[in-house]
């Protein structure tokens, strides 16, 4: 049985550390840049609600959330999850994941997902890892495509979104028998050597 504790990790120029209320005015500002709360198909806190997505953070029963921060800067990047761990079956999902504009396509989701299912099949040892997004995020579901996870399905009239509407959920997995591939080729595309 998986054991989740809080922990931080460290790879190619990002931390991730377990998210606290002190890291509220880096998650302000990231959230500001590109105001990226007014997406649609995400949830991300508006500046005045970053106090209030902590607190829910950190209250979450099955939840263990984490800053992304700029390691060398201290600069707070945006904020990602393990979340709905279910320990009886070895098996976590990754989420509520978001980071600021000028972070997006730059190295910094893939280095958070390698290190997250690192940590999740090398140290937790984990079964499986799921992940999740609206069926209209057509960026986060090519980014968790390109990871190289598997799209299980669609999880139909799912969870509400901010505007009151209703999305689907499209629903993706790595299998622990599919992470060594996964793993190399992520690295690859980091160009980090393995043990790094």
């Amino acid at each position: 049985m998986i054991d989740v504790q809080a922990v931080t990790l460290k790879l190619n120029g990002v931390r991730l550390e377990p998210l606290a209320p002190a890291h509220a005015p880096g998650l302000r500002a990231a959230a500001e840049d590109g105001q990226i709360w007014k997406l649609r198909v995400t949830w991300v806190p508006g500046p005045e609600q970053v106090d209030d997505y902590i607190g829910a953070a950190l209250a979450m029963p099955n939840r263990l959330a984490f800053a992304v921060i700029d390691d060398d800067s201290g600069v707070v990047m945006g904020t990602t999850s393990y979340h709905d761990i279910m320990l009886e079956i070895d098996r976590v999902e990754i989420g509520h994941t978001w980071y600021a504009k000028s972070r997006q396509r730059s190295g910094v989701n893939t280095s958070c997902k390698l290190m997250l299912l690192s940590h999740a099949f090398n140290t937790l040892g984990c079964e499986v890892v799921g992940l999740r997004t609206d069926n209209l995020n057509h960026a986060s579901q090519a980014a968790i495509e390109r990871l190289g996870a598997h799209k299980d399905g669609v999880i139909r009239h799912h969870a509400a979104r901010r505007d009151g509407s209703v999305r689907d959920t499209v629903v993706y997995s790595i299998l622990r028998c599919e992470w060594h591939g996964i793993e190399s080729a992520l690295r690859d595309r980091l160009q980090l050597r393995a043990g790094a």
